[in-house]
């Protein structure tokens, strides 16, 4: 397959938005979303599935975005993670990402198999990222925005390694969570962050002498 394109949109009106997120399967940090509105006469290139692009690509490419592209950003904290469940905290920041834009697109097109609960016209294209153009560009966006958000985060929470894993369960997180605790930003939902609490919560037992 090769580089995602306009082909699957131009069937539809403009402006489009390509819809995306980044963060559903980290221990910790927010899920974010992106909704872009690419001009097709001007955009950068070398737009891809932000998977697919290393670093410098994706953050090249992000600045590009953000000069020639309408893009809007919505999240989901780890408390709504936690209280909705990750799969309505993704459908809640993509909203608000198309929210964000400030206007209502005529089509949205979402990665995955299924839109968010809303009214506007909108399709779900599975593989979305590695088809259609405006969908990479915002899982281009998604992704640079929560990875730097993560570095952040990095600093005030040094030890779990999230300035490179971004909070993903790399064994090194495992670890770090195992042996430090969870901290405020990790997802109490999720298993491995509820066996680390409810270890926590044991009392310690020792043996008579």
């Amino acid at each position: 397959m090769g580089r995602p394109c306009f082909k699957l949109e131009r069937d539809h009106p403009m402006p489009l938005a390509g819809v995306d997120e980044a963060g559903c399967a980290p221990l910790a940090g927010p899920v974010v979303a992106a909704a872009v509105v690419l001009d097709r006469d001007k955009f950068p290139r070398g737009i891809d599935d932000s998977k697919k692009l290393d670093l410098e690509a994706r953050e090249a490419i992000y600045a590009r975005l953000m000069k020639q592209a309408r893009c809007g950003v919505g999240l989901c904290t780890v408390e709504e993670i936690d209280s909705l469940n990750i799969y309505w905290a993704r459908m809640l920041a993509m909203s608000r990402a198309v929210e964000a834009l400030g206007f209502e697109p005529a089509m949205v097109l979402v990665d995955g198999n299924r839109c968010p609960r809303w009214s506007r016209p909108s399709i779900a294209i599975v593989a979305g990222d590695a088809k259609c153009r405006s969908i990479a560009a915002a899982s281009i966006v998604a992704k640079v925005t929560r990875d730097r958000m993560m570095a952040d985060y990095a600093e005030a929470h040094p030890g779990y390694g999230w300035e490179s894993n971004r909070g993903y369960p790399t064994p090194d997180h495992r670890r770090a969570l195992r042996e430090l605790g969870p901290t405020p930003l990790h997802r109490r939902s999720f298993g491995l962050v509820r066996e680390v609490l409810a270890q926590a919560a044991q009392p310690c037992l020792f043996a008579a002498e």
